[in-house]
């Protein structure tokens, strides 16, 4: 089950009690005190781990606890501290404050370590109380509390490419062909509930992750459909797929003016992405058709295709590139990267996307 947000109260471990003991021996007279310190508290801990891709395995959890420390024995032995408490996460999680709604830390890399919270001191023996005015000191510290927060979990996937559509334009479909990505695949809006990351060889030595998350409809940014939800898991990407239906009943200017317009009103830093449109499902609709479809997408969005006048349709893949995926080369954030016409299921133009795509992202890792 993928769960990309839970609420958790922590704390880390109290400290152990200070030992009042006296030293009795046989042959040592007046023997003084001798009672060791409390054990340390356990800290907490956060550790981000790629081999955890969800939180769910925190849904039956409402209060994570670390050890407390062990307390004090005579002769001056201190007790054992308490074990610290590590909390394993995916990378992209949030650790947020419940009251302040403050970013406490930010898990991006694997092995990343952050400590959250100390754990309380021990408490002093009673041999530390012993003066020349009172020699039989019959007290020692408790150990100090542990702390305690209320937190927030905010999972945001991590991905090079995100993909974005309209619910069954395919995008599924893609992520299963280019990837190790299994997301479920069926003919009907919404088969997509949870998002999915896929990892896109090219190559033997290079490669790039690609995040499928559910469709967007109009509305999506004020909580219409799954996309509210979701759409923060393409926050992190620098690169976003617009996945446009030629085959839909929906115009292909509503369709990339409804997505750009969604993506931009729940995030201003998503709306200044830079994009690519794959054009899909052309598998379903006639030649003719695409040709007459593209060649006035192209001009709607006032483009030129990258060989002018003698552009082939039929040959010169992609029909549109810009020279760099940087904005100080010359790059255009306002039009698309490039347009391909593609069809997964009878994988019609799948690698030449994938090498285009693989080209963009690197230009912007760069």
């Amino acid at each position: 089950m993928f769960t990309d947000s839970v609420e958790l109260t922590v704390s880390s471990g109290k400290g152990g009690q200070g030992c009042v003991a006296f030293r009795r021996e046989k042959f040592v007279l007046n023997g003084g005190p001798n009672g060791g310190d409390g054990g340390k508290g356990g800290d907490i801990w956060f550790k981000c781990d790629n081999n955890t891709h969800t939180l769910s395995h925190f849904q039956r959890k409402m209060h994570i606890k670390a050890d407390g420390g062990k307390p004090g024995e005579g002769s001056n032995c201190s007790g054992k501290s308490g074990v610290k408490k590590v909390i394993i996460v995916p990378p992209g999680t949030q650790i947020i404050d419940q009251e302040s709604g403050e970013v406490l830390f930010d898990m991006l890399k694997d092995g990343q370590e952050e400590k959250f919270l100390q754990g309380g001191k021990g408490g002093l023996g009673n041999t530390h109380f012993k003066s020349p005015t009172n020699q039989r000191p019959t007290y020692a510290q408790p150990g100090e509390k542990g702390q305690t927060r209320a937190i927030k979990l905010d999972l945001k996937l991590i991905a090079d490419v995100g993909l974005v559509g309209f619910p069954n334009v395919g995008k599924s479909t893609l992520i299963s062909t280019v990837s190790n990505a299994r997301p479920e695949i069926a003919n009907y809006e919404f088969t997509t509930l949870t998002p999915k990351l896929g990892q896109v060889n090219i190559g033997d030595f290079e490669s790039f992750v690609m995040a499928d998350i559910p469709g967007i409809i109009g509305g999506a940014h004020e909580g219409r459909g799954l996309g509210i939800k979701f759409l923060r898991h393409i926050e992190r990407t620098k690169t976003l797929l617009f996945m446009i239906d030629l085959a839909s009943y929906r115009d292909l200017k509503e369709q990339i003016e409804t997505l750009k317009n969604e993506v931009a009103s729940f995030s201003d830093k998503l709306g200044s992405s830079r994009y690519a449109i794959a054009l899909t499902r052309t598998d379903i609709v006639p030649q003719d058709e695409i040709k007459e479809k593209i060649a006035n997408f192209i001009s709607m969005l006032e483009l030129e295709p990258s060989k002018g006048s003698e552009f082939d349709f039929d040959k010169d893949l992609p029909y549109f590139i810009q020279e760099s995926a940087d904005e100080t080369l010359g790059c255009d954030i306002e039009k698309p990267y490039f347009i391909v016409p593609i069809s997964s299921a009878i994988s019609k133009n799948i690698e030449p996307i994938k090498y285009a795509l693989f080209n963009l992202v690197h230009q912007t890792r760069e």
